[in-house]
């Protein structure tokens, strides 16, 4: 056998291991990130670009090889790499748009602006957009509601959603939810205490700012339930809060239950016009499966575990607010 053939034969054994190392390296090479075992996200926005995209992707040149062989068109989204993802794999998750679901939780915010700041902490969407589309009057009549009752809309949960989701498909993934909701048994209860959904929810956001302790919803639901029956003004101090814009104060002073407001339940008689906060689901329940009882009044407990003296009676309900009183001034809470 000649030297001849022998280095011919050595040439293309080379040529061959050179290829195939190359093209493991282009297609099997694992992405150079997550050693660490936990997914590597990258995320792409609307104001990305293709170079932008290949910084992100950390592929190099091998995206170059990629786009040439494969065309890019941008696609936004939360795209996720694993230590085992090969590059190829991530360029073709790229490449078509196949990016990884997230875990959102809607909140129980006070209000538009709050729930819209929390929101854009986990999508794509600004929050002045989302803000924006839900104070807009038209939009919100689009969707049944109104700028006042549009938090009615949202079941605070945690909800699968892709990262840029856009604020109609979110608000329709919304009303979804809200339909799943409102079950045909919910609804014959909202009946049942003479309510449509956006007044269960406008009751259940001030049951939910009397107390965070559930096991008392049910109470005060009842309680205001009484009130309405009768036509008895809610005096609801949460309602002169919203209406004050603070919901810090710690003590409502006469001033405050002066405040002209459609939402000063001292004022005006019957429900706000919309809800003072997204209810929770423990709210909304406690309205629809209230207590059955006789009280109309209620009080702060003077040792400030967040929980009511309930009354039926006005003397009773002066002693119980006598007692609260002393508490706050003892206290220095003004």
């Amino acid at each position: 056998m000649s030297r001849k053939f022998l280095w011919l034969v050595a040439g293309l054994a080379i040529v061959v291991a050179g290829a195939a190392l190359f093209i493991y390296s282009l297609f099997s090479a694992k992405v150079p990130f997550g050693e660490s075992g936990q997914a590597q996200f990258i995320y792409i926005d609307r104001d990305d670009t293709a170079d932008s995209v290949r910084a992100k992707s950390a592929l190099g040149w091998r995206w170059d090889v990629y786009s040439k062989v494969f065309s890019y068109r941008l696609r936004t989204g939360r795209y996720h790499a694993y230590p085992e993802t090969t590059c190829f794999q991530l360029y073709r998750q790229l490449r078509n748009g196949t990016q990884e679901p997230l875990n959102l939780v809607v909140p129980t915010a006070r209000t538009v602006q709050r729930l819209a700041s929390v929101l854009s902490q986990s999508l794509m969407v600004d929050s002045a957009e989302i803000a924006s589309a839900l104070t807009d009057s038209m939009y919100c009549a689009t969707r049944g509601y109104t700028t006042a009752s549009i938090p009615a809309l949202f079941i605070p949960n945690t909800y699968e959603v892709y990262w840029d989701i856009s604020v109609d498909k979110f608000v329709e993934r919304m009303e979804r939810e809200n339909n799943r909701f409102w079950t045909a048994e919910r609804k014959a209860k909202a009946e049942a205490c003479g309510l449509t959904h956006e007044q269960v929810a406008t009751l259940a956001s001030i049951v939910d700012e009397e107390t965070a302790n559930n096991a008392e919803k049910p109470m005060i639901a009842g309680l205001y339930l009484n009130r309405l029956r009768i036509g008895m003004p809610l005096q609801a101090d949460p309602t002169v809060k919203f209406a004050v814009g603070d919901f810090t104060l710690r003590r409502i002073l006469n001033k405050h239950l002066k405040v002209e407001s459609s939402y000063n339940t001292y004022l005006v008689a019957g429900l706000p016009p919309g809800p003072i906060r997204i209810p929770s689901i423990a709210g909304l329940d406690a309205v629809l499966n209230h207590a059955e009882h006789a009280y109309l009044y209620m009080c702060a407990k003077e040792d400030f575990s967040g929980t009511h003296n309930f009354a039926a009676t006005l003397p009773e309900h002066y002693r119980n607010a006598r007692r609260y009183v002393k508490a706050l001034n003892k206290r220095g809470i003004k």
